[in-house]
């Protein structure tokens, strides 16, 4: 047999492999020394996080079992690798902290092409808080570079129907206190210029809705959110409307002013409720 030969029918043989491993769900072989390696699962972090303190992670060097560890990322974003020593990776994103470590295992004759896998095993980095009226409070890891505060916001659950429409992010920026209010109506309605790029340690703020009171003839008397653009009789229909008892021209609103003092006034229908308004529907006179 000529090796011409030899090698059509190892190639034939090794496609045919790699064909029946992949409809079966499994992993081929590992390449023989000096092909080239089949590319890396994408880690579950995403390629694009960055890595921040307190993240721990798996670093595996291909065909060398014996360089592969696991390891914490210090306050200061330096994990020990062996035979190099400290390596900043802090504020690298996976595919650069790979680079890093493969080049100073080159750099230092330990490997003469070295191939880095590095995976997120747990998250503790790069990290938002999101606070409030949502359905899941708590911290959530920016996955990627570019999470905006929509993205974080459906991962903690939305904002609960008690939310106002308002969210507030703070953080930092190039060393300085930032803060932005957020429309949250005019964000989830297209306009995506507020939906602004959140970083590590940033928190957003959902508060609880400006509410009205409604009590006396009322069918649900009680406090509900104050909507925006909600007039009088929207108000009176959200508590259920009017009992058969009262009446719609015998409603009473009791608002506080600027200096803090109340006042009582009869409203117009069509009159927008403010938040601490508090309406009366009073008896109708026959």
């Amino acid at each position: 047999m000529t090796p011409k030969l030899l090698r059509s029918i190892l190639a034939i043989a090794c496609a045919w492999a790699a064909t029946f491993a992949a409809a079966q769900g499994t992993t081929s072989p590992a390449a023989p020394a000096g092909m080239a390696a089949a590319p890396a699962a994408m880690p579950a972090a995403g390629a694009d996080y960055r890595l921040g303190a307190g993240d721990s992670i798996r670093v595996q060097v291909y065909q060398n079992p014996d360089l592969s560890i696991e390891a914490r990322v210090s306050e200061s974003g330096v994990v020990n690798y062996p035979l190099i020593g400290p390596v900043q990776i802090g504020g690298l994103s996976l595919t650069q902290a790979e680079a890093k470590i493969a080049d100073a295992l080159q750099k230092g004759n330990i490997l003469k092409a070295p191939q880095v896998n590095i995976n997120v095993t747990q998250i503790r980095g790069s990290q938002v808080a999101v606070v409030g009226q949502v359905g899941k409070p708590g911290r959530f890891a920016l996955e990627t570079t570019n999470m905006r505060v929509s993205e974080v916001l459906a991962l903690a659950g939305g904002v609960t129907p008690q939310g106002d429409d308002r969210v507030v992010v703070t953080g930092m920026r190039n060393g300085q206190p930032f803060r932005k209010e957020i429309d949250t109506q005019s964000l989830f309605a297209g306009n995506t210029a507020d939906d602004v790029v959140l970083a590590a340690g940033d928190t957003v703020f959902v508060n609880k809705a400006p509410t009205y009171y409604i009590y006396g003839e009322a069918q649900k008397p009680g406090n509900y959110k104050v909507e925006r653009g909600m007039t009088v009789m929207q108000a009176i229909a959200a508590g259920g409307g009017i009992t058969a008892r009262g009446s719609q021209n015998r409603v009473q609103l009791t608002r506080t002013g600027p200096d803090g003092k109340q006042v009582m006034i009869t409203p117009r229908l069509n009159d927008v409720v403010q938040p601490g308004d508090v309406l009366f529907v009073r008896e109708s006179i026959f």
